[in-house]
Order: C-alpha cells, then structure tokens, then sequence
C-alpha cells in the first residue's frame, strides 16, 4: 500500500488509512495527558465495577486553553460560588428595600414634626363689645339734677368705649323687626323701636341693636324706663313664671312664657349675649326711684 500513490487508492483504503491516522493522533494525545497527569486510567468490568483490566482513559476538557483535563471538583466549586453570589444579591435586594420603608418612615416622621411646628394656635374670636352697662341707666327723677343719663355707673375705663357705643347708627327697619310689645299681666302695651339710647327710649320699648329679631333662635333684648317717659316697665317685678309676653311685627306675632326675674348690677351685661334657642330679656333700672340696679326677666318662644 505505501508502493502506491494516494490518487491510486481506492475508497476502503483511504478510509482505513484516515482511521489509523486518527487512531495515532489519539494514542499520542493520551500518552501525552498520562505523562501530564490529565488523563484518569478507569477499567470497568461487566458489572460496572473498576477492575484491574485494561483501563479506559477518561479525559475532560480544561476551560484555559480549550485542552482535555482530568474531571474533578471544579463545577461543584463553580456551583457554590454561584449560590454564594445569588444569596449576596437577594441580601442586597433585601437591604435596599429596608432601607426605602425606613427612609418613608423617618420622612413621614419628619413632616409630622414640621407640621406641628408651623401650626399655629386657634385663636378664640374676641366677643363684639356692643354694651358696657346694661341698658336704661339714668338718674332718679327726684334727683337734683333731675332724670338724665347715669355715666357714673359706667366703669371710668369703660367710659371711652361707651361713648362709641352710643355713636353706633340706627338699622333700617325690616318687616322682621319687632314694631309692638304686650304683657297682659301688667298692662303694658308699648310700640318697639330700634336702638336703647337715651333718645330712642323717649319714644317707647328700644331693641338693643344686633340682638335677635322676634321667633329666630337668639337672644330679644328690650328695656324701658320704670319711672320716667311713660313708666313702660315700671311693674316688671310683679311678673311671674308662666305669664306671657306678645311681641308683633310688621307680618305676624309671637308668645314668649316667661321663665324667670332676677335682679343684677349695671354691668352685667351677660345677659345679653345671643342664646341657641329663641329667647327673650326685658330690661329696666330698679328699684323704684332709686334705679341703682337692674331687674332682668327672662322668657322662651312659645312653641307654634
């Protein structure tokens, strides 16, 4: 065979001639991995076992220079490597999502406290001062200088404060303002003004201005004299529970049941302050000639 040429070969004899080459080749690649020490002699006998018979070579390749290599623990190494990594991510991710709901939560916190620092107090309205002294004040008619208003009771303080009071202009009257007043018990039937100064008293019952128009939920202040310019309220004291009080106006008229009499200094003016429910106050200096105080009745709307 080696006489001849190799385009005088035929086809089985250069199939066995690259066999033979191939089967070299090989023969001294694993000689040279058994003198390397990358090669692992294995002989198995029929039952799987090693045996002692011609041993089988068992090569891997090496991942550095793409050569065959022995087996061995290097994937079980790779493989733990790995899961150390992949445990180091999912402790970072853990990490970064701790700390994210501890920065929300320290964020809230933080605009809690601003909040509370740039709040400011509710500040409680300051009541409109509409009277120093309750209303009617004057002095008795059987005084030297005769009847006239009464500043003396007014606190010296207060007196500034009184005197704008006294300046403050007069409504126009509206259908809802009370024109008429009447207390069957004793008597009265007066026409009702707007204002309780000293001239509009002349002229009969003054509503205190900005007080609550008759039937609305509130307080009706009105007062008259006792002992001058008609003696109006000269009787209120003979009042009792029970008895009723009529007040018109310009559409309709109410009832109101009186509740109670009691008598007070000048300056307690409490007694005007606006109710929740519709009530009503009369006022008049007391007692009889003398008018150092005030006596005060209190009434209810009556139910319709």
């Amino acid at each position: 065979m080696a006489e001849k040429r190799p385009e005088d070969l035929s086809v089985d004899e250069l199939r066995r001639l690259l066999l033979e080459k191939r089967r070299t080749s090989r023969n001294d690649r694993l000689e040279h991995f058994r003198r390397t020490g990358r090669a692992l002699s294995v002989t198995l006998d029929v039952t799987g076992k090693p045996a002692e018979t011609e041993p089988a070579i068992r090569v891997i390749e090496t991942p550095e220079n793409g050569e065959t290599a022995p087996a061995g623990p290097a994937r079980s190494d790779k493989t733990w490597i790995n899961r150390l990594l992949l445990g180091v991510e999912v402790l970072a991710v853990l990490g970064l999502v701790g700390i994210v709901i501890l920065g929300v939560g320290i964020l809230r916190t933080l605009n809690q406290e601003v909040a509370e620092t740039i709040q400011q107090p509710t500040i409680a309205p300051t009541p409109l001062i509409t009277a120093v002294v309750l209303p009617s004040g004057h002095t008795p008619p059987t005084s030297p200088e005769g009847a006239q208003p009464n500043f003396s009771e007014i606190p010296e303080h207060l007196r500034p404060i009184a005197q704008s009071i006294a300046n403050v202009p007069i409504p126009t009257p509206g259908v809802q303002q009370a024109t008429r007043i009447q207390i069957p018990a004793i008597g009265v039937d007066a026409p009702v003004v707007q204002g309780d100064g000293w001239e509009q008293l002349k002229k009969g019952v003054g509503q205190h201005i900005g007080t609550a128009n008759p039937g609305e939920n509130g307080n009706v202040v009105l007062s008259a004299h006792n002992d001058i310019f008609g003696e109006i309220f000269r009787e209120l004291d003979k009042l009792k529970p029970g008895d009723v009080i009529i007040v018109y106006t310009s559409q309709r008229q109410f009832t109101y049941i009186i509740t109670g009499t009691q008598v007070v200094e000048p300056t307690r003016v409490e007694v005007m302050a606006p109710t929740p429910n519709a009530t009503m106050t009369l006022i008049s200096c007391y007692p009889y000639l003398v008018d150092t105080e005030r006596i005060v009745v209190s009434a209810v709307l009556q139910n319709p």
